[in-house]
């Protein structure tokens, strides 16, 4: 269990993130199209998962305009936005704002993902959703940047993660 906050107040997440060098845990998500996505549809390219609590947040959409503008400067590389929000929310997230370089994932079936990725909180106001937590694998799946945002309402270290990929 990981412990960060939101706006000051404790919270805790159901385990702790993968770790540097290990094999990304398997995943089966939902696409905007509401067909599914696994991790090893990815395999070949080098993935950025930028995960957090739901894009209807001020941070959240953010991020996701963040990764969108600079994932066209690098090469190979997918961006993968993952919550627990409805398809239909990412989808029309995504087309309100003209985003083409990002890639909405929904972990709100069968909710998985949370547990498996150690980002799930469960405690908290926002209990059940899943933490600010980017990160990043290499071409065969492998973890290469982990960063758990110590306070939900803050940005991710964009820098930080896209360092590792240049």
């Amino acid at each position: 269990m990981s412990e960060i906050s939101f706006k000051g107040e404790r919270v805790i997440t159901y385990g702790d993130l993968p770790a540097i060098g290990e094999k990304a845990p398997h995943f089966d998500l939902i696409k905007t199209d509401l067909s599914k996505a696994k991790l090893e549809d990815f395999k070949g390219k080098r993935i950025i998962l930028n995960i957090f609590p739901s894009i209807d947040t001020g941070v959240c959409a953010t991020s996701v305009r963040n990764f969108n503008e600079r994932a066209t400067e690098l090469n190979n590389t997918v961006v993968l936005c993952i919550s627990r929000d409805l398809p239909f929310a990412q989808k029309r997230f995504v087309n309100d704002e003209g985003l083409k370089n990002v890639i909405n994932l929904s972990d709100f079936k069968e909710r998985e993902f949370g547990k498996d990725y150690g980002v799930e909180m469960i405690t908290g106001p926002l209990e059940g959703l899943l933490s600010r937590v980017v990160i990043v694998l290499d071409e065969n799946l492998n973890v290469i940047h982990a960063q758990q945002v110590p306070d939900i309402a803050e940005e991710p270290n964009y820098l930080a993660a896209l360092k590792t990929l240049l």
